[in-house]
């Protein structure tokens, strides 16, 4: 069998794969559309859910039980979708909103079930069950436990619980992994007091009536601390622990209303955002033949295969989508694209040499592996760690990323590369259709880069004198939005039923009138519209109400307005904050490792950081709101700063390796930022149009989180070029006092 045969049956067997992944990816299977782009399982952002609001027993609660709760509460919620939102509606409401369900009855009772934690004892109340986890099953129901007077703690008892270890209590000695539990003062009391009586005998931890422990007492434990043995490793020791803090809800809570809600952002959103993308998309596609012509095909064949297995494991993983997970996929195509322009360009490198197409394309990909593995490699440690350690928003954003990266690293490294080879098989083996690069001429970037740094420092100090100006003046440093701060929230009944989606023209009528923030929700199954705006004053509310009346004719007495709370609470910022630095440290670590100098390392995160807060200056001199789109978007570019970084730190380190004679380090460094110039100028640009068209075609939801976006693509592309390579000659040369040789 001839090449040219061969070439046609793997370029014929590509394209049948292509087809059948668009086919699933549009289409599906089954009347469900199993395995499609509309079978993704998607946040209240983009497809609604299921919102249910609580209302306190007691009729002023304690403001700390009231926080308590809504964290536990969102920690429940988290079960069902990463994406879920719980916040505070006025003093006693609180809400809780969940992607992606549609039965609210099925999950009312898990959410809102207080004191559903205990701690038992008594022999015949459990009983051994190896299909179960602990190993133990309830023998008796709760209530005839608690008739028994055998319940020794409940949730409201517990302070904290946390894994950790302890020196082994056994001759073997060493160190063993534990739980240690944290008792309040009256906890303490009853856990002396219990404990005294079961020595010997073990005590049941029962979780929503399963027993999810059952650790054995040795001797009366006092002090309001207690440790829980017999852990098999680290992992069963979190979720244990984790199982007891969520235990109970410190205040007793029920349900008022629960309401089945469509898109936050609106279907004309979703519309524009899929016209959005598909621009962008056959524009990157036009971009990549026309510029690298048959390269250029066999990448825009693989970015479709690559889309297609996008779509199909986040069907597999169940994995939720949201505007932040949208940011993870743009992310994650930008580096698919990065990844095939580095091997192209090293391929015109390799044929300017004068090899053959044949070896410039062995050559090519040979010479692209490092920057491609440790650029993807470096940015899923960065998404592993925040999937790990972060929550909501900030996990999904991780999960897309991950399998994007992955998925690229596939497609850039495994499909191009088939693909190309079956073109050149067919015959297509002309090196002018695949472009010659000859070198260029050095740019000074080490000498120009006093002005470079002047520029940055102009910029970075305009973002802190408006931060201090508007923190002086508003009280606010920055434009925080509905997810940060809260707001207020009005209910309207529409006494007529339109039909059309009215969230983009009561989006408009709220920004019209009192404020340019808002979200709108319409409620399932009736004429009912939840509209979330910033918080309001007397007369603001009586302006919007008026406006509603006069144009829509609503009863204003059916107009419910309560203020709420940030749906990013104080712990999720938390949480998410330590999150990206534990990842910018695991990043510096691996940096530092696979290129063996610190300078390296030290080099890029200054780089990232100086990104973030170019990006932060727009934020604050713009007045962009600032919510759960800020941290897709400056979770983004952290992303994008340190894969463009490393692409030309692997230049340099392939260019110190290869020393040329009498050559300086400042020729290294300006010749290696040269070499990667158009790499970093084409990535910068498919990106950015794949940013541009959702300004141009997306809803102000949508323009808010793309427009500092795209900013940042190009702070990213100046640091990337201009920062990181006389930052690193400065560090390498001036600051160690090495000597250039």
């Amino acid at each position: 069998m001839n090449s040219k045969l061969i070439g046609s049956l793997k370029l014929l067997a590509t394209l049948a794969v292509a087809a059948f992944l668009t086919f699933m990816a549009v289409v599906g299977f089954g009347e469900n559309k199993v395995f499609s782009a509309s079978a993704i399982k998607k946040g209240l952002d983009l497809a609604g859910g299921v919102s249910i609001t609580y209302e306190t027993v007691e009729d002023d609660p304690d403001a700390e039980d009231m926080n308590d709760a809504i964290y536990k509460l969102q920690l429940r919620a988290d079960a069902y979708s990463t994406e879920a939102n719980v916040y505070k509606e006025g003093t006693r409401r609180i809400t809780v909103e969940i992607p992606g369900v549609d039965d609210a009855e099925a999950i009312l009772t898990d959410l809102g079930n207080p004191g559903a934690l205990y701690f038992v004892y008594g022999a015949g109340n459990i009983t051994p069950d190896s299909s179960k986890e602990s190993g133990y099953r309830l023998s008796k129901t709760i209530d005839e436990i608690k008739e028994a007077d055998q319940i020794v703690l409940n949730g409201n008892d517990i302070a904290d619980a946390k894994a950790g270890t302890q020196e082994a209590q056994s001759f073997v000695g060493g160190r063993e992994i534990v739980v240690q539990l944290f008792l309040n003062d009256v906890g303490s009391e009853k856990f002396a007091e219990g404990t005294a009586k079961s020595v010997g005998q073990q005590i049941a931890i029962v979780y929503d009536d399963e027993v999810i422990s059952a650790p054995r007492v040795n001797s009366a434990i006092t002090g309001g601390m207690a440790v829980i043995t017999g852990m098999k490793n680290i992992e069963e020791a979190d979720r244990l622990a984790a199982t007891i803090r969520i235990g109970a809800l410190p205040i007793e809570l029920t349900e008022i209303r629960s309401n089945v809600v469509g898109a936050q952002l609106g279907q004309d959103a979703i519309k524009s955002s899929l016209i959005a993308g598909a621009v962008g998309f056959i524009c990157l596609i036009l971009f990549m033949i026309c510029y690298y012509r048959v390269p250029g095909f066999s990448a825009s064949l693989a970015l479709v295969i690559y889309v297609g297995l996008m779509v199909f494991f986040l069907n597999v993983f169940n994995a939720t989508l949201t505007l932040q997970g949208i940011a993870g996929i743009i992310l994650s195509i930008g580096m698919a694209v990065d990844a095939n322009v580095i091997i192209f360009q090293r391929m015109r490198e390799e044929l300017g040499k004068g090899l053959t197409v044949r070896s410039a394309m062995k050559n090519g990909f040979k010479k692209a592996f490092s920057a491609i593995f440790d650029g993807n490699v470096t940015t899923l440690i960065a998404a592993l760690v925040l999937f790990i350690m972060a929550a909501g928003g900030v996990k999904g954003f991780a999960t897309t990323l991950a399998i994007g990266i992955v998925l690229s690293m596939f497609t850039a490294l495994v499909v191009t590369k088939f693909i190309l080879r079956a073109l050149y098989e067919i015959g297509l083996s002309n090196e002018k259709l695949y472009g010659i690069a000859k070198e260029r001429r050095s740019i000074a970037f080490v000498k120009n880069s006093p002005k470079f740094a002047a520029l940055s420092c102009v910029l970075i100090t305009v973002g802190i004198v408006a931060m201090i100006v508007f923190g002086v003046k508003d009280g606010k440093a920055l434009n925080y939005g509905l997810d940060f701060s809260g707001g207020t929230s009005l209910s309207v009944n529409f006494s007529d039923e339109y039909g059309r989606s009215m969230n983009a023209e009561l989006e408009k009528l709220v920004s019209d009138t009192v404020s340019k923030t808002s979200q709108i929700t319409k409620v399932s199954g009736e004429n009912t519209y939840i509209i979330k705006t910033m918080e309001i004053d007397k007369d603001q509310r009586a302006k919007i109400v008026n406006a509603l009346v006069d144009r829509y004719n609503v009863d204003e007495s059916k107009i419910e307005t309560v203020n709420i709370s940030g749906s990013v609470s104080s712990e999720m910022r938390r949480h998410a904050i330590i999150a990206v630095v534990v990842a910018v440290i695991c990043m510096l670590i691996y940096i530092w490792f696979r290129f063996k100098n610190f300078n390296f390392a030290a080099s890029s995160v200054i780089a990232l950081v100086h990104d973030v807060l170019i990006v932060l200056m727009l934020y604050a001199v713009v007045r962009i709101s600032v919510g759960n789109s800020f941290i897709a978007c400056m979770l983004t570019i952290v992303g994008y700063s340190i894969n463009a970084t490393i692409v030309i730190f692997d230049r340099i380190r392939e260019n110190m390796a290869e020393k040329r004679k009498k050559e300086t380090v400042t020729e290294i460094v300006d010749r290696s930022v040269t070499q990667t110039l158009s790499r970093s100028i084409n990535t910068s640009l498919t990106t950015f149009v794949m940013v541009l068209s959702l300004v141009i075609f997306g809803v102000d939801a949508i323009r808010e989180f793309a427009f500092p976006l795209m900013f940042g693509i190009v702070a990213g592309a100046f640091s990337s070029v201009c920062i990181t390579g006389p930052l690193w000659h400065l560090m390498e040369t001036r600051l160690l006092k090495h000597v250039e040789e």
